[in-house]
């Protein structure tokens, strides 16, 4: 008999209960430190109490009301958005996916409304993921996303990580705009180098197409950055924002510049519960702790530790790690040994990390993690490490 839950997940044996800052509890009292955060979600750790705040306020105010009407906190946080980024305008979603979708239609209905509609192809990348729906599928175009959903959305030409040849002599007159994660999360903690970012700017001025950035994963702090793309310097023209926005609450974004956005239109998109009062009042307050000086110099601080420390980790433990590897707070392990057997190891050490391509595991902890937190992970890491190679 089937499951009450659909049965797509393969769920470790444990069950939360609470969480408070870097720690999850498990039913049974036990504590886990958190280096998952919810894959990359919880920025703020968990139970955070200005986000408590700011939920129960709006929850004792207003929960919904659609976007037939205007939404006050809605505008401040778009207005948040505006003042901190390139962008002129934001429309916002409930998940990374939904950005997904929104992007790409963004895309091709601005060449449609500039009288070249043949110009509808997208550029994406090996070992990208931009989420399950139909579009993000067809974009990360890997067997293992794609496999019995046929016929995919056409209109995506993938590439090789890293080929600049292929991609120079990928753009014909039919190439809408280039698609990439400015470090990928699934694909195993990629980052994409600062020369590299820039040059796809560069390219996609040449040929003059629009350059999508998908910062689901790293962005909102990340990588100390607000967003990873200011590390290189440039802008892009459309970007995907989720995750760590809403801090635990369902909450996704597009931020686009008026160039990019304008032929979406009254009519054109639309979501029932994007941008709902509970979800901007909880991004708002979320944006107004991380997108300081202070705080991302924090994050600059510790993920410079967290990475000494982690050298040491694989040193210390040769036959079961190859290399670190990420930006920021979103770390990536290369394994020699199986990577889930580290996961599952670490699960016996209570602490929580998250599993990835390329035999990668993902560390992307809260980003208010503390020192001793830090050296408290390394310990429990290197006791799963033990544990794997015994």
């Amino acid at each position: 008999m089937i499951a009450s839950v659909l049965p797509t997940y393969s769920r470790a044996p444990l069950t939360f209960v609470k969480g408070e800052g870097t720690w999850l509890i498990e039913a049974d009292g036990r504590r886990f430190l958190d280096l998952g955060a919810g894959i990359a979600v919880n920025a703020l750790g968990h139970a955070h109490p200005k986000l408590v705040a700011a939920l129960t306020d709006q929850a004792g105010a207003l929960w919904h009301t659609s976007n037939l009407y205007h939404i006050p906190q809605q505008q401040q946080l778009a207005d948040k958005l505006v003042d901190s980024t390139f962008a002129d305008t934001v429309f916002f979603t409930n998940s990374g996916t939904e950005a997904c979708e929104l992007a790409v239609k963004m895309a091709r209905k601005f060449w449609y409304e500039k009288n070249a509609p043949q110009k509808v192809d997208i550029i994406t990348f090996d070992g990208s993921f931009h989420g399950r729906s139909s579009a993000g599928i067809a974009a990360a175009g890997s067997e293992k996303m794609t496999k019995g959903f046929g016929p995919l959305l056409p209109g995506f030409t993938h590439l090789a990580f890293g080929d600049h040849d292929a991609l120079g002599a990928a753009i014909t007159d039919t190439t809408a705009a280039i698609m990439i994660e400015p470090v990928q999360g699934e694909g195993g903690i990629r980052p994409v180098p600062d020369q590299c970012l820039k040059g796809l700017r560069d390219l996609c001025d040449e040929h003059g197409i629009l350059l999508i950035l998908d910062e689901v994963q790293c962005g909102v702090g990340r990588t100390g950055k607000l967003f990873a793309h200011e590390w290189a310097g440039i802008e892009p023209d459309i970007m995907m924002v989720a995750k760590g926005i809403g801090g635990g609450f369902p909450l996704g974004a597009v931020l686009a510049t008026e160039y990019a956005a304008s032929g979406m239109t009254a009519g054109t998109h639309g979501s029932t519960y994007g941008g709902n009062p509970l979800g901007c009042a909880v991004g708002c307050a979320v944006l107004d702790e991380v997108n300081t000086p202070e705080f991302l110099a924090e994050v600059n601080r510790k993920s410079g530790l967290l990475r000494q420390k982690l050298e040491g980790l694989v040193a210390d433990n040769p036959d079961v790690f190859e290399s670190v590897r990420g930006a920021g707070l979103m770390i990536g392990i290369k394994c020699k040994a199986v990577n889930m057997d580290i996961v599952n190891a670490g699960y016996d050490t209570q602490v929580i990390t998250v599993p990835a391509a390329d035999n990668v595991i993902r560390l992307l902890p809260p980003l208010t993690i503390t020192d001793d937190e830090i050296a408290d992970a390394i310990a429990r890491l290197d006791k799963a490490a033990k544990a794997v190679s015994a």
